[in-house]
């Protein structure tokens, strides 16, 4: 199987540097919020007076669909881990032929960073955002992956679909460099997901009209059992409904 390595999300170019020359890579991190979209056509006017373009040909809209795998005894779960094989496959309307050969099969592997290792990097406001250690690759077959994590006695426990718009704001806007704006169309609402570092997280969200305290640090599997606890509903995969 071939593997193609496409994202290490890690800290500062200065700390990159001081990693190589000390011969190891640097912390793979991920920094980001949530925000629950109520109006999702004034957020899309808000993003177009602020200037901002999707990512990739076309609309930019994708398919994402997800399988999270684990042991039989939880054991990534207990640990706050997650091992996920995603697929994403360009919307009808994004299907040109450059676009279909975007289609790709990414797998990620997250965990929880060590609270004294976060303190000693200096970043501030970690608390408010959630950071994650993050390591992903691209793959050339997800079925034949995933067949080899139930060989080696995984399971895929948990599927959950979405579309994503990811937007970036244009290069005059210098605070917003390594911003990205991720649009979510989810089986149970809208969000928006603000992913870079910690100080343009703050500044985009405010763009956007929302307030620290409207922040949401939960992942979508906790978002789907809590929406599933509200409806009365039994949780079972995050799928949108089957069109007649």
């Amino acid at each position: 199987m071939r593997f193609v390595c496409v994202r290490y999300t890690s800290g500062s170019s200065r700390r990159e540097k001081a990693g190589r020359r000390r011969g190891c890579k640097p912390m793979a991190r991920e920094t980001e919020i949530k925000l629950r979209i109520n109006d999702p056509k004034a957020l899309l006017r808000l993003l177009k007076k602020l200037g901002a373009r999707p990512v990739g040909s076309g609309t930019g809209r994708v398919h994402e669909w997800n399988v999270l795998f684990d042991t039989p005894q939880d054991g990534l779960a207990k640990h706050g881990q997650l091992l996920r094989i995603r697929t994403e496959t360009p919307d009808e309307k994004s299907r040109s032929k450059k676009a279909m050969a975007g289609k790709r099969v990414l797998l990620t592997f997250k965990r929880p960073i060590d609270e004294s290792r976060a303190a000693a990097s200096g970043r501030p406001g970690a608390s408010r955002h959630k950071v994650r250690e993050e390591l992903e690759v691209e793959v050339a077959d997800g079925t034949v992956l995933a067949k080899i994590f139930e060989g080696l006695g995984l399971r895929g426990w948990f599927r959950y679909e979405k579309y994503r718009t990811t937007f970036r704001l244009p290069a005059s806007l210098k605070w917003a460099k390594e911003l990205l704006v991720q649009l979510d169309e989810t089986p149970i609402g809208t969000f928006v997901e603000l992913e870079g570092p910690g100080e343009a997280i703050d500044r985009a969200a405010r763009e956007l009209g929302f307030s620290k305290s409207e922040y949401v640090l939960k992942n979508y599997l906790a978002l789907y059992i809590e929406e599933c606890r509200r409806r009365g509903q039994e949780p079972r995969d995050m799928v949108f409904p089957e069109k007649n």
